[in-house]
């Protein structure tokens, strides 16, 4: 366990200004810019080929831009080579030397800085303790569970106390429960730390859980920039909706008597609401659609028939489709007194105007 007393802030702020990065006419990185507060954990999110790996290795020093700046704590950073950028990496693959034990594992950056040996063992024995493999030490990569080989991996990417740690979905070869188990201990060793983490991950959950902020990135660039919950509650496009968690996309249309409707329920768009956007699109979360229990003055009502319905624990989620062939998704906590409604059950939904969100493409 990482002690209650966190380290003073020891991270590095890093500036990416206007990289740009090609392969032929493909962009990986088109003007990407982004600013990383010292100490931060930042997570650079978005599907394959998005460019999040690209920024990553571009400041690592793997992959050489075509143009643009990146500093570290105010120092340009691009003459120097990747051994002399004292950045800690956390590979998805681990890379872990098979002919070393842990120890040695964990001790092979202090030897590479000819580190002596009185404080090498120091910091290895602090850092093997830090991440619960003290007893472990001696024991070869092949003797060690998934999860163990991850810590030694982050491990030795910390000992030498690096301002900036790398990490490129380290956590995506682990199984469910222990990735999960995983996300709370690197964020405990953040606290302890104090480093500035720059995190890759397609994992929308995962970067929702670890992260100070979420770049959310397609095409070379960044989407938008923000904490967790203002990603989540407030996507700024259409892409941002969708990619972050579960979403329902509406198209607001206006008929030719002026009366605006929501093209995919056919209901109307209430009264209050209809002169408070001009948008063209409503973003709803699944958690906002509700089984029909009255009438408020923004309520957007539709019915609909139920067409899959999905057990998640202490959630049931179950999609309706609406008599233009939308199916909507809906998900509710599960009530020992209310019965969950079961396929083909023709059911009434409404969902405030207030909690949908209007998003641009």
């Amino acid at each position: 366990m990482v002690s209650d007393h966190a380290r003073p802030a020891s991270g590095a702020g890093i500036v990416f200004d206007g990289l740009t990065k090609r392969y032929g006419a493909t962009a990986a990185l088109d003007n990407f810019s982004l600013e990383i507060h010292a100490g931060e954990f930042m997570t650079l999110l978005g599907p394959s080929g998005s460019g999040k790996t690209t920024a990553l290795n571009a400041l690592a020093g793997f992959v050489p831009p075509d143009s643009g700046r990146i500093l570290v704590g105010r120092q340009s950073i691009l003459e120097l080579p990747p051994e002399q950028r004292q950045l800690g990496m956390v590979f998805q693959s681990y890379t872990l030397f098979p002919h070393m034990n842990v120890y040695d594992n964990v001790a092979f950056p202090l030897r590479l800085r000819k580190t002596p040996a009185s404080e090498t063992k120091r910091k290895v024995e602090e850092v093997l303790g830090m991440v619960q493999l003290s007893d472990l030490a001696g024991r070869m990569p092949r003797e060690l569970s998934g999860g163990q080989q991850q810590r030694v991996a982050f491990a030795r990417a910390v000992v030498f106390e690096p301002p900036v740690l790398l990490m490129d979905e380290p956590l995506s070869a682990l199984d469910l429960k222990l990735r999960q188990a995983m996300q709370l201990e690197i964020r405990q060793y953040h606290a302890a730390l104090g480093c500035t983490i720059i995190f890759v991950t397609h994992d929308q959950e995962e970067a929702l859980v670890l992260s100070d902020r979420v770049a959310v990135m397609n095409n070379g660039r960044i989407c938008q920039v923000d904490t967790p919950d203002r990603i989540y509650d407030h996507p700024n496009s259409r892409y941002v909706a969708e990619f972050i968690g579960k979403t329902n996309i509406f198209q607001i249309e206006t008929g030719t008597n002026g009366q605006a409707h929501i093209r995919e329920t056919g209901s109307a768009v209430p009264t209050i609401a209809a002169s408070s956007t001009d948008a063209r699109w409503l973003s709803v979360r699944p958690e906002k659609i509700s089984r029909t229990q009255g009438n408020t003055d923004d309520a957007v009502a539709f019915s609909g028939t139920v067409c899959e319905v999905l057990f998640l624990g202490n959630l049931i989620q179950y999609g309706v489709r609406t008599p233009g062939g939308t199916v909507v998704l809906v998900q509710e906590h599960r009530a020992s007194n209310v019965a969950p409604p079961a396929m083909h059950d023709q059911i009434d939904l409404q969902f405030r105007f207030s909690d949908a969100l209007a998003v641009r493409d």
